[in-house]
Order: C-alpha cells, then structure tokens, then sequence
C-alpha cells in the first residue's frame, strides 16, 4: 500500500514537473520570437495598424510672423504632444488627436503679442498640408465621414469629404468672445485654413448649446471622429480610389 501511495505521489509530481517545465519551454519560445518588421522588403516603413505603408507627414511652415512644425501619423494612437503659445488650441489639437487616433505633433512659436490669429492660421495650414501629404493618392480611403458630438449641452454635426476641393460652411453660433484669452472668431477661422490646404469639403453645423467652451469642443471632436472615419481603409474598395471620376486631388 506505502509503496503503491509512493509511485502515485511521484506520478503527480512527475506530471506537474513536466507541466511547469513544458510551460516554461513556451515562455521561452514567445520571449525568444523576433518582433514584426516595422519595414517592408523595399526598406518603406509600415504601419503595425494596419500593416500598409505608413501614412505619416511632416510640414515645416516659417514666415516672418510665425514659425511652425506638424508632424501627422494617420494610424497612430491618438498621441498627441502640442507646444504652442495658445494655451486654448492646444486642448483642442488634443481632442483632434484623442478622438481621431491620430499621432500629432505640433510645435509652433508665433507674434502672439499682437494676437493669436497668425499662429493659429499656420498651424492649420500646416495641419491641412501635413494631412494631404499622408493621404498621398487617396486610394482605398472611405473618403467621407461624419459624427455628431454632445459635451453636456452642447450638440454639433460634422460632415466632411476628402475629396480635394476647399469648401468650408461653418454655422456656429458662440456666445462668448473668447474662451480664456483665445478669440473666438479663430475656430472658423482655424476650419477654413485646414481645408484649403487638405482639400476637404467641411460642413460644421452647431445643434445646441449655451456654454461657448463646450460648443467648441463638441466641435473639435466631432471633426476628429469624422476625419478618422474618412482617412480609414474601406477594406471593401480594395485599394481603389473613392470617385466615379477615378481621383481624389487638389487640382
């Protein structure tokens, strides 16, 4: 009986052994697996999103009044770092961000002690720029997108299309003049800038709402999510551009 009670305990202890030790030759083995190349065959990076070539932009903008850098990832993370004089903008650069998925990087200087307009018109700029330039040809993109974003009581509706015509129809209603120290009248101002350099039909249409903070965020989230679901892969397209007319450009 001892001894049959024995080779049963050793049994148990056997199997458990081999049990730990097969489970460690599988640690062992994901540890020692070699990461996914971040690069094609042809040395192009490729995004581990989507696993297509990166879509990812820089545009440098330097005048006499302002000097800007935006850098744009279309598949990212929503990773946004903004280093701009406009305390207000770089909140909303961050709903832009968060909300789209987009990896954003701004860093700008500008004559602010005028006021803050140039430095937000060249940011736009170079944000609508950066973003055609990573879009390249458009092919296989939804192309258009749309959201409507609440915050509290305050309700606004973006549509928008990549279509690479400028069209901005903006119809806001902000109560206050400005937000903090950012004037207002900039948002519009910021839109139309965007869409003349990334060749985007813009339609911004405010629902509801009272506080002038609230309004403008929904805004800004609302374009970011709709902006994120025009940039997206139809998988559906297959690589194809979205037109009957078999492009999507500025020309």
């Amino acid at each position: 009986m001892l001894a049959a009670q024995h080779n049963l305990q050793c049994g148990v202890r056997g199997r458990a052994s081999a049990s730990r030790s097969a489970r460690r030759v599988l640690l062992v083995a994901a540890t020692a697996a070699p990461a996914q190349a971040a690069h094609a065959a042809n040395g192009a990076p490729v995004s581990s999103y989507t696993g297509k070539p990166a879509r990812v932009a820089t545009v440098k903008r330097k005048t006499k009044e302002t000097e800007v850098e935006v850098t744009i990832n279309l598949d990212g993370t929503g990773v946004c770092v903004a280093e701009t004089p406009v305390g207000f903008l770089n909140h909303m650069l961050d709903q832009i961000s968060s909300h789209g998925l987009f990896d954003l990087t701004v860093k700008a200087t500008g004559d602010t002690w005028i006021d803050d307009h140039h430095t937000v018109e060249d940011i736009a700029l170079a944000l609508g720029g950066a973003l055609s330039q990573a879009l390249g040809d458009r092919k296989g993109i939804h192309r258009f997108g749309e959201f409507s974003a609440p915050l509290d009581e305050a309700l606004t509706h973006v549509v928008l299309d990549l279509s690479g015509r400028p069209h901005l129809s903006c119809d806001l209603s902000i109560p206050a003049q400005r937000i903090g120290t950012f004037d207002t009248e900039l948002v519009e101002h910021f839109f139309m800038s965007f869409s003349n350099t990334s060749g985007t039909t813009l339609h911004i249409r405010q629902l509801a709402g009272k506080n002038s903070h609230h309004i403008v965020e929904a805004t800004f989230k609302a374009f970011a999510r709709a902006l994120r679901k025009a940039c997206e892969y139809d998988e559906r397209r297959a690589g194809q551009i979205a037109s009957s007319k078999g492009v999507l450009t500025q020309k």
